[in-house]
């Protein structure tokens, strides 16, 4: 199989070489793998069950699932659930935080998803706080946060010893982060992993891993809310410059589930589905294009976030 090295040769003896203008990033994650798969908008445990029976049907390796409908749409049963789920297998299992300001009766969140996530008011920061204690009774560990504000609230609580102090912190897409030094002060307000923009760069999602430690989340392929991109043949060259990465898979063309419940009937956990076969599809591409990157270390390590029951 041809490598990319060997299509970058191809190129150039014809005339038009492929410039890459960004470094190589030497991080990697605590087990050795310079990326990981997350699978988002898991919403509930009959769908996380999918998604783990698809991971092992099709070998891809999964660490990550992150869930978008909110804390306070599940039952108690229903996280302990997931969490149950999640320490088994040794999975992070990532939740977003309460209520938001695109389901709030405020207008402007109905004309632009720039501060769809915000918490509107210091009793949506509270309410937000009451989601976030209540799944870490439950066992959560990993948390998804749309709103800057309650991020450093969160922090603090941490810091206290409210929250757990091993408690993953992870940014939402829809709190803006497209450069080093937004990244940076995301770090200091306490972020564990950021999400950034979908439509960066190689050589911009290079200047965020030079500002920042943490691993970055990226959607290798974008919902079309987000901007419906599908970049499966830029990955080997995302992770050489941003390792540690997290390869999210949204899926193009796919009805929005948020809030999710029975209501929505197969369609969640069809598309949980999908989402792992598309991983699938980057993992082979991967193996091919860069064998070594695609190489793990057969000593497996859970990453942060796994729930503790």
């Amino acid at each position: 199989m041809t490598s990319l090295d060997d299509l970058h040769a191809l190129m150039a003896r014809l005339g038009y070489p492929v410039i890459q203008a960004a470094p190589v990033s030497a991080a990697r994650f605590a087990d050795g793998s310079p990326y990981r798969f997350e699978i988002p908008s898991v919403e509930g445990p009959a769908v996380l069950e999918a998604v783990v029976a698809e991971a092992e049907r099709l070998g891809v390796p999964l660490e990550r699932t992150s869930q978008g409908s909110g804390v306070m749409m599940l039952s108690d049963a229903e996280i302990t659930a997931m969490a149950r789920i999640g320490a088994e297998r040794g999975i992070e299992v990532n939740l977003f935080l309460g209520p938001r300001a695109a389901w709030d009766i405020g207008g402007q969140a109905k004309l632009t998803q720039a501060v769809g996530a915000a918490a509107r008011g210091n009793a949506m920061v509270a309410a937000c706080v009451a989601d976030a204690e209540r799944a870490c009774a439950l066992g959560i560990r990993s948390l998804l946060v749309g709103d800057l504000g309650t991020l450093e609230v969160l922090r603090r609580l941490k810091d206290d010893g409210t929250l757990p102090a091993n408690l993953v912190l992870k940014t939402s897409v829809l709190l803006p982060l497209t450069n080093g030094p937004t990244a940076a002060l995301f770090e200091r307000l306490g972020a564990s992993t950021v999400n950034v923009g979908t439509d960066l760069t190689v050589p911009q999602l290079a200047e965020i891993r030079a500002a920042t430690g943490l691993p970055i989340d990226l959607y290798l392929e974008v919902p079309d809310d987000q901007g419906g991109f599908v970049r499966f043949y830029e990955a080997v060259e995302i992770v050489r410059a941003a390792a540690p990465v997290y390869l999210k898979m949204g899926l193009r063309n796919a009805p929005g589930i948020y809030p999710s419940g029975g209501h929505l009937g197969a369609v969640p956990r069809e598309l949980g589905r999908e989402r792992v076969r598309r991983a699938a599809l980057v993992q082979r591409l991967i193996e091919q294009l860069d064998p070594e990157l695609a190489k793990r270390s057969g000593d497996r390590l859970p990453g942060p976030g796994v729930p503790e029951l």
